[in-house]
């Protein structure tokens, strides 16, 4: 009987009904109006249509409600004919098919099971079989398709292949085995076993078909062997290294380089870039650093394999034409000086470099003029020539002559200068050729002697200058196309002298350092007291946190402040007194006293399997002697960037004067990093910047899995299951396991391999065993389990005891005294638990019930995501591998009331608080340390989260839109449960100032002319 599922409203009923052939479910939301069922009228069958009202929460437990309504066998009509029905019920959920002639009647079976005391249920799959593709050179030479049902009784399983139904009991394959639902494929063949495969459980309640899964077999061919040809590319050019990678299928793989060895794979950049659509790669720009050995590693994530090619050299050259390393530039020369125009460039075989001028051959190497005249002006060009070509530079080489002029850069009329210090008077005029210079004070001409000096430049030079150097200086410039003069007065002011010197200082991390600083100066003058670090200006505006200045003109000092003194601000502090006629400095050393400094470069000097040696050098200690080294280790599973754990090393103890250790205890075949850290009186370091990432070699497994267990199904069947080993104890490639068993008292032991180390159970069926009443032993078997990789294998797990089902398969027993209690208003506690099930009373069938799974050795557990202030019915089963034994007597509780909300808003702003709720973990009572609160827009993942120790906040409100708002408590055991309500956009919501949203909100619904609604607040 087919069941079509439709959501009805009246437009569209009688289209939904019709598209069904042979029965019709519709779930409608009752609006008082009447609702049409059609049905083709070739549907040759007299049934009876059943209504069935779905109970809401607090209406009664479900009932069948019979409503006739026959269809005709005779020939079609022109239209098809309606069968109507219209009811004033309550807003519920109806279901209306049609019931096979053979069913009609309530017989006394179906009384059975569907009466109110029966326990059963039709199945419920808990696993479907998903999509495979089986490589056709898979070690494991097996594919296995998983199915498990959820039923009462235990649903029996059949397998279809391309519509056909696998008859395993009527014609035994070799190929074909049922594990329990599992269907298991040995030594696959495409043409026999590709294909679409439907797994169906049946039980006496009826039976469900599985989801299609697809087997394909894929496939991926090795390279060819042959050696691939060198890849030759100038440096600065571009190169593409080509792939050709083999056939495959699927056509899904990725594609990466391997640089020199693997595991070594080349990081693209935005030089180099590897196309996953052919997986060449392709190199822009060629360096010498690209030098070495490259090969194609391809890999198909579906199959799980991988294979790469011959390495392919990649040779640079050096580029061989000429690059200019100096030029020429467009040039003023004065008449009569000295000029040198230079070209340099460098190449393979070095460039030979010629000169033209104005279009004519004019000389080679460097051009030299000792005395230049206006016969030089003209176009030069620079030629840089070797085999490979030829490198043009032209500039233009100007000649000019003009009689003195102080228009532009005339001597400054006021003159400042320190007594005892030294004045410098510039005399700069425009002048071609070169003038001769001529200085006077007043009318006295000025010559060469101990004090003055005529500078070649024209600058005057006046040293230990006093009162008596004071008046008007004239500088007189000459030359044979004319002569110019300028002036300028020259005052002689007091010096600037320090007073206070700042002084050396010795300082604690985190403490205040003032270093004084005070001068005598000239009064007519302003003064500026610059302060620096190792020769750096301090910049008091940016450094604000640290670096205080604070300056008295009065008394002439300006001081230095430093705020929270830290290791970096060591160093030699310089003050300046400055005027505008003088300076005068001093200085100081400030040592800071603290944690070292981190230490220099690391180098992995040696690698082993599971240590390796590491070499680093002394970092700076801060006027504290290190006491000792920590060296620190991340691996590639480690969860975060800050994961560093603490090495063991050899010597245990590194001292201050340490700088070499081997580290040891490291997993083999792990990819590693390494930092050191210094320590002394005063505390641990900064940490070095860490080490390159290296991988230690591998090595053969030394752990092997553990919670070794198991137990028996039916025929035969032994489930083994195990604690996979974690991926750090892997220790090389190709890691799995060897699963050992035998019967009691057995000599031979049977060795199964699982080549997944993800996999934790094995499921052995022995179809020739059958356990009778004389023969006990051969229920108890021994396992034991041991990993391997390619190194070698490991040891074995300690030998396990494994049961299979005595003649009662099930577990007899009910379990007793079952207690639970509400913790929370989503959590309840309850005692002694092999297998839970919890149902809300009223709400839900015991099929639909939530299940926890507890191992036998624990007696307690909690049920989480349960809705607040409910009544609840909690069972407890034994269970093995046969089955659900006896349920325990029904324990009744309701959940705590939930967490009350509160939300009200402005026009502009939405205020939300709710109460403070307290956590009850066993009795352990504990508050929240801050709430958690998230804003987001309804279907989006991320929102912002904001941490609040208070129970209110307010947000801007939304405009348009839906939006989410969600809280949860932290304690110190972690996060707690999460409330959320829904908020719309404010257009819309005119609500009370206060209106209390519950935990779980408002379902509320209705119709519309073509669909409808649901808003969950």
């Amino acid at each position: 009987m087919r069941v079509c599922v439709c959501v009805c409203v009246r437009a569209c009923v009688r289209a939904c009904v019709r598209a069904c052939v042979r029965a019709c479910v519709c779930v409608c939301i009752e609006c008082d109006l009447p609702i049409d069922f059609s049905l083709s009228s070739s549907l040759s069958l007299s049934s009876r249509l059943w209504v069935v009202p779905l109970a809401r929460v607090g209406l009664p437990s479900p009932s069948w409600l019979p409503l006739d309504c026959r269809f005709s066998s005779s020939s079609p009509p022109p239209s098809p004919s309606p069968v109507s029905f219209t009811t004033s019920l309550s807003t519920r959920l109806f279901i209306c098919t049609t019931i096979p002639p053979e069913h009609k009647p309530l017989r006394n079976k179906r009384n059975r099971i569907f009466s109110e005391d029966a326990t059963g249920y039709g199945p419920i799959f808990e696993e479907e079989p998903l999509d495979v593709v089986y490589m056709e050179d898979s070690p494991d030479a097996r594919i296995s398709m998983n199915c498990r049902a959820r039923s009462n009784p235990p649903a029996m399983y059949r397998w279809r292949r391309d519509n056909w139904e696998i008859k395993l009991m009527e014609q035994p394959d070799e190929h074909y085995s049922l594990v329990g639902g599992n269907l298991v494929i040995t030594n696959p063949r495409q043409k026999k076993h590709a294909g679409n495969y439907i797994c169906v459980a049946k039980n006496i309640y009826g039976t469900v078909i599985s989801k299609e899964a697809k087997v394909k077999f894929g496939f991926m061919d090795e390279f060819p062997q042959e050696d691939r040809e060198p890849v030759i590319a100038k440096e600065g050019q571009g190169a593409v290294l080509l792939c050709v990678p083999p056939k495959s299928w699927p056509a899904e793989v990725t594609y990466r380089w391997i640089f020199n060895e693997f595991p070594v794979f080349l990081q693209t950049d935005r030089r180099r870039f590897v196309s996953q659509r052919t997986g060449n790669l392709y190199i822009s720009r060629v360096e010498a650093q690209d030098a070495g050995n490259y090969s194609c590693f391809v890999s198909s994530p579906v199959i799980g394999k991988s294979v790469f090619s011959k390495f392919i050299p990649l040779i640079p050259t050096p580029s061989d034409e000429g690059e200019w390393a100096e030029t020429i530039n467009n040039t003023q020369v004065d008449l009569g000086s000295e000029h040198t125009m230079r070209c340099v460039a460098s190449g393979k075989p070095f460039p030979f470099i010629r000169w033209y001028k104005d279009g004519y051959m004019f000389g080679k190497g460097e051009l030299k003029f000792s005395s230049i005249t206006f016969d030089d002006s003209g176009m030069y060009q620079c030629l840089a020539e070797n085999y490979y070509g030829i490198k043009y530079a032209n500039a233009e080489l100007r000649v000019i002559a003009c009689a003195p002029t102080f228009e532009l850069n005339p001597v400054k009329k006021q003159l400042l200068g320190a007594r005892n210090g030294r004045v410098v008077i510039e005399c700069r005029p425009r002048a071609a050729p070169r003038p001769r210079f001529t200085w006077t004070k007043g009318k006295e001409l000025l010559y060469n002697n101990s004090r003055i000096s005529l500078m070649y430049d024209g600058s005057l030079e006046i040293l230990n200058a006093t009162k008596n150097d004071e008046g008007v200086y004239t500088c007189l410039a000459e030359n044979d196309r004319g002569k110019a003069n300028s002036s300028g007065t020259l005052t002689i002011t007091e010096a600037t002298e320090l007073t206070v010197l700042p002084e050396d200082t010795m300082a604690k991390v985190g403490e205040e350092v003032i270093l004084d600083c005070g001068a005598t100066y000239d009064p007519m003058l302003d003064i500026a007291f610059v302060w620096a670090v190792d020769y750096r200006l301090i910049d008091f505006e940016a450094e604000w946190q640290h670096y205080e200045r604070v300056v008295d003109e009065d008394e002439g000092n300006g001081y230095l402040r430093i705020l929270n003194v830290q290791v970096w601000h060591e160093g030699r502090y310089t003050c300046t007194a400055q005027t505008v006629v003088d300076n005068a400095t001093a200085y100081a050393d400030l040592k800071i006293v603290g944690v070292p400094g981190p230490p220099g470069v690391l180098r992995v000097e040696e690698i082993r399997d599971s240590s390796i040696k590491l070499a680093w050098s002394k970092g700076g200690d801060h006027n504290s002697p290190i006491l000792y080294y920590t060296i620190q280790t991340r691996h590639f599973w480690a969860l975060n960037e800050d994961d560093w754990r603490v090495a063991t090393t050899s010597p245990a103890f590194l001292d201050g004067n340490a700088e070499m250790a081997d580290v040891t205890d490291l997993f083999p075949w792990m990819e590693y990093q390494f930092r050191v850290i210094a320590t002394n009186q005063y505390g641990a370091g900064e940490a070095s910047i860490p080490s390159i990432k290296i991988k230690t070699w591998d090595a053969s497994p030394v752990v092997s899995p553990t919670d070794v267990a198991g137990y028996g199904g039916r025929d035969g069947e032994i489930f083994i299951t195990w604690k996979p080993v974690e991926p750090w104890y892997f220790s090389g490639k190709k890691f799995g396991y060897i699963v050992a068993f035998k019967p009691h008292d057995a000599y031979d032991w049977w060795y199964e391999t699982i080549s997944d180390p993800e996999t934790r159970r094995y499921v052995h069926r022995d179809p020739y065993f059958v356990p009778t009443e004389e023969d006990f032993q051969v229920r108890e078997f021994q396992v034991k389990i041991k990993s391997f990789n390619v190194k070698g294998d490991g040891p074995y797990s300690p030998t396990t005891v494994v049961f299979s089902p005595s003649r009662s398969p099930v577990p007899s027993e009910q379990p007793t005294d079952v207690y639970a209690r509400p913790v929370s208003s989503h959590e309840a506690s309850v005692w002694w638990l092999p297998v839970v099930k919890y149902w809300r009373k009223y709400d839900d069938t015991e099929p639909g019930a939530n299940r926890i799974f507890v191992p036998a050795t624990e007696n307690q557990t909690r049920l989480e995501n349960m809705l607040p202030d409910a009544h609840y019915l909690i069972e407890v089963r034994a269970y093995n591998g046969a089955g659900f034994g006896p349920p325990s007597e029904h324990c009744e509780m309701f959940t705590r009331r939930p967490m009350w909300r509160y939300v009200s808003w402005t026009g502009q702003w939405l205020y939300v608080w709710w109460d403070h709720i307290a956590y009850d973990w066993f009795g352990d009572i504990s508050f929240p340390l801050y709430y958690k609160v998230m804003f987001r827009k309804t279907g989006y993942i991320y929102g912002k989260v904001y941490i609040t120790g208070w129970h209110f906040m307010d947000f801007p409100m939304p405009q348009v839109g839906d939006y989410e708002l969600m809280v949860r408590g932290r304690y110190e055991g972690g996060d707690g449960p999460v409330r959320k309500i829904r908020i719309k956009g404010k257009a819309p919501l005119p609500p009370p100032p206060n209106f209390p949203l519950s935990l779980f909100g408002l379902m509320v619904s209705g119709c519309f002319g073509g669909r409808f609604k649901v808003w969950v607040l």
